[in-house]
C-alpha cells in the first residue's frame, strides 16, 4: 500500500515537471509571435509617418510660395501708393507757393493803399482843423451880435431856451411815461392771471369738511349705561382724562364726542372705540387705553409727516417740525383742515415759483411751514405767526421760510419770489369758494363791522361790503375829499379792519371819489 502511494506521488511529481516545461515552451512560442506582430505594426506606422512628413513638406512649400506672392503684390501696391502720394505732395507744394506769392502781392498792395489813405487822412485833419477854427470864430461873432441885439448873455439865453423846451416836452414825457406804465400794468396783470390760472387749473382742493363733533356707534344701547358707569364714575373719568364733552342723548346706538380741539377729539374717539371693543370700561382701564392711544397717535403723526415730506421732495427737516406737520391734520380754521390747506399752499406755491423762475423746492418748503404755528396754538400762548417763526428759527430754517411765515399775514414785506408765491397761494387756498365754512351770524357780524368802520370816516357818503365780505366799496364826497386824501383814507380803513376784524383771506378796500359839474344853457 505504501509502495502504491509512493509510486503515485512520484508519477504526479514527474507529470508536474513535464507540464511545467511544456507550458514554458508554449509560452515562449506565443511571445515570439507577439514580438513579430509588434515589429510589423511599428514598421507600418513608420512608413505612414514618412508619408505624412512628405505631404507636410509639400504643403509648407505651397504656403511659402503663396505668402511670397502676396508679399510681392503688397509691396508693389505700396510702391504705387507712395509714388502717388509723392506726386500729390509735389502738386500741393506748388499750389501753396502760388497762393503764397499771390497773398504777398495782395498784402503789398494793401499796405500801399493804407499808406496813401493815411496821407489823405492827415491832409483832411489839417483841413478840418482850419475849418473848425473858422467856424468857432464865426460862432463867437454871431453870439456877440445876438447878445448885442437881445440884451442877454449866452448863459441867460441858454437857460431860457432850456426852460421853454422843458415846459413844452413835459406833457409829451408824461404821456410817454403814462403809456408805458399802463402797458406794464396790463402786461403784469396778464402774467399774473396766467400764473394764477396755471396754478389753480393744476390743483383742485377739497371743500371744508371739519366738524366739532365725532359720532361713535354702539352695537347695543346698554353700552351707554356702562360708559356712564356707577354714579357717572366712568363718564367723569373719560371727560376729565380726554378733555372732551361726551354727549349721551336719545340717539339710538350712538354717542357724540364734542371738542374744538381735533387732536383731543380724535384721541378720545379712538379710546372710546377701543374700550367698547375691549368691554372692560373702568377708570384704570380707561387710563391704560388712553396712554396706549396717545403713544400710537404720536408715532402716526411722525410717520405721516415723514411721508408728506418725502412725497413733496423738499429735503431733510428736523424731526420736531416733521411731527408738527403731521399734527396739522388735527387742526382746522373755519372748517378747513390745516394740513389740507398747507399741502394746497405748498403745491400752488411750487407751481407759481416755477412759472416765475424761482426755487420750486424752497417755495414748497415755505408753503408747507407757513402755518406750522397752528399746531402749537392749543398748547402755547401767542399767535400762530410768532409761534411758527420761533420754532423755525430754533431749527435753523431758511430765511425765505421765516419771511413767508411773517409775510403771509402782512407782518413783513415780501423779499423773494418764493415768499410772494406762498402769500398768493395762501390767499387762493383760503379765499376760494368752498374752502372755508363759517356760521351765518359771524359772517353777518363781520360784514356789519366792516361797513361801520368805513362809514365812520369823515367825508364818507356810503359804504357797503360786496363779494361775500371780501371787498368793501366806500363812496366819498368829492368836495370834502380830494384824490390824495382818498388814497390815505383807503389805507386807514384797511389798517383799522386788520386791527378790529377777524376774517379769512384778505379784504379789498375801494375808495371811490366822483365829481360832477352840471350847468344849464338858458
Amino acid at each position: 500500500m505504501l509502495t502504491e502511494i509512493l509510486m503515485g506521488g512520484f508519477i504526479a511529481t514527474v507529470g508536474g515537471v513535464v507540464g511545467f516545461f511544456v507550458s514554458k515552451k508554449i509560452t515562449n512560442a506565443n511571445f515570439d509571435i507577439y514580438v513579430d506582430k509588434a515589429k510589423a505594426h511599428a514598421s507600418a506606422i513608420e512608413n505612414e509617418a514618412h508619408i505624412l512628413l512628405s505631404k507636410s513638406n509639400i504643403k509648407a512649400q505651397e504656403i511659402e510660395l503663396e505668402a511670397t506672392k502676396k508679399y510681392e503684390n503688397a509691396k508693389a501696391r505700396a510702391k504705387e501708393d507712395l509714388s502717388q502720394r509723392e506726386d500729390d505732395l509735389i502738386r500741393k507744394e506748388q499750389s501753396f507757393k502760388r497762393y503764397k506769392q499771390s497773398e504777398e502781392r495782395r498784402l503789398h498792395d494793401d499796405i500801399a493803399a493804407l499808406k496813401a489813405r493815411k496821407v489823405d487822412l492827415q491832409r483832411n485833419e489839417k483841413s478840418l482843423e482850419s475849418l473848425k477854427k473858422r467856424y468857432e470864430k464865426q460862432v463867437d461873432e454871431a453870439l456877440n451880435a445876438m447878445e448885442h441885439c437881445a440884451g442877454m448873455t449866452t448863459d441867460e439865453a441858454k437857460s431860457l431856451l432850456l426852460e421853454k423846451v422843458e415846459e413844452k416836452s413835459r406833457a409829451d414825457i408824461a404821456h410817454i411815461v403814462r403809456k408805458y406804465e399802463n402797458e406794464a400794468k396790463q402786461e403784469a396783470k396778464k402774467k399774473a392771471n396766467y400764473i394764477l390760472a396755471q396754478a389753480t387749473s393744476r390743483f383742485a382742493g377739497d371743500f371744508a369738511s371739519e366738524r366739532l363733533t365725532n359720532l361713535v356707534h354702539l352695537n347695543d344701547d346698554e353700552l351707554k349705561g356702562r360708559i356712564i358707569g356707577k354714579e357717572g364714575r366712568n363718564i367723569k373719568a373719560l371727560e376729565t382724562l380726554l378733555g372732551v364733552d361726551i354727549i349721551i342723548d336719545d340717539t339710538p346706538n350712538a354717542i357724540l364726542v364734542s371738542s374744538f380741539n381735533l387732536y383731543r377729539r380724535a384721541i378720545a374717539t379712538k379710546t372710546i372705540q377701543l374700550l367698547i371693543e375691549d368691554g372692560r370700561i373702568q377708570p384704570a382701564r380707561i387710563e391704560e387705553i388712553y396712554t396706549k392711544v396717545c403713544n400710537e397717535f404720536e408715532d402716526s403723526i411722525l410717520n405721516e409727516g415723514e411721508e408728506l415730506i418725502a412725497d413733496m421732495d423738499i429735503g431733510v427737516m428736523h424731526p420736531e417740525l416733521v411731527k408738527l406737520i403731521g399734527k396739522l391734520r388735527y387742526r382746522a380754521s373755519y372748517g378747513q383742515n390745516a394740513l389740507a390747506h398747507t399741502l394746497e399752499v405748498a403745491h400752488l406755491a411750487g407751481i407759481m415759483a416755477a412759472e416765475m423762475g424761482g426755487d420750486v423746492r424752497l417755495a414748497k418748503r415755505a408753503g408747507l411751514l407757513h402755518d406750522i404755528g397752528k399746531a402749537l396754538t392749543h398748547d402755547h400762548d401767542g399767535n400762530h405767526v410768532d409761534l411758527g417763526a420761533d420754532i423755525c428759527n430754533r431749527y435753523n430754517e431758511n430765511s425765505v421760510v421765516i419771511n413767508a411765515i411773517y409775510a403771509h399775514h402782512g407782518h413783513e414785506e415780501i423779499n423773494s419770489i418764493e415768499c410772494g408765491a406762498v402769500c398768493a397761494a395762501d390767499a387762493l387756498s383760503a379765499a376760494r369758494p368752498g374752502a372755508r365754512r363759517e356760521v351765518l351770524e359771524s359772517f353777518l357780524k363781520r360784514v356789519t363791522e366792516i361797513e361801520e368802520i368805513a362809514s365812520e370816516h369823515t367825508g364818507v357818503k356810503q359804504a357797503y361790503a360786496i363779494n361775500a365780505g371780501r371787498e368793501v366799496r366806500v363812496l366819498v364826497n368829492a368836495s370834502l375829499v380830494n384824490d390824495d386824501e382818498s388814497v390815505l383814507m383807503a389805507r386807514e380803513i384797511a389798517k383799522e379792519i386788520e386791527e378790529k376784524v377777524q376774517y379769512p383771506g384778505e379784504i379789498k378796500v375801494n375808495v371811490i371819489r366822483e365829481s360832477r359839474a352840471v350847468e344849464f344853457a338858458k
